[in-house]
């Protein structure tokens, strides 16, 4: 299932977005993240690998995208296949500057945190 395609095109324009989550108490995170677009699939994952409190917290509940006041629900698909990480990784060289930041995105290590968004 898809996100809506102007929400799809809004995402794969903007280079950053806030992350919205909820902890099991009910409190609500936000912290900005890189995010890409592969044709109709949303893809994120974390530099900071599976301990991240965002990636946690999302696994194990809806969340939502929020970009430019635009706040979009959201559901994490694990997506640490092949195919899916090599979409992933593409799609941030393609969107960001070669660097640092870029390279922790690429690692072998968090490759493993790749998830797909999917409609809440």
């Amino acid at each position: 299932m898809s996100l809506p395609k102007d929400a799809i095109a809004l995402l794969d324009r903007t280079p950053e977005v806030d992350i919205e989550t909820r902890s099991p108490k009910g409190t609500v995170h936000a912290v900005p993240i890189w995010i890409v677009v592969d044709g109709d699939d949303v893809f994120i994952r974390t530099y900071r690998g599976p301990t991240s409190r965002w990636y946690r917290e999302l696994v194990a509940r809806p969340g939502a995208i929020v970009v430019n006041g635009r706040r979009i629900a959201v559901r994490a698909v694990p997506a640490a296949d092949s195919a899916s990480v090599k979409r992933t990784s593409d799609g941030y060289r393609k969107k960001y500057r070669k660097g640092s930041s870029l390279d922790s995105m690429l690692v072998p290590s968090v490759l493993p945190t790749t998830l797909r968004l999917e409609p809440a």
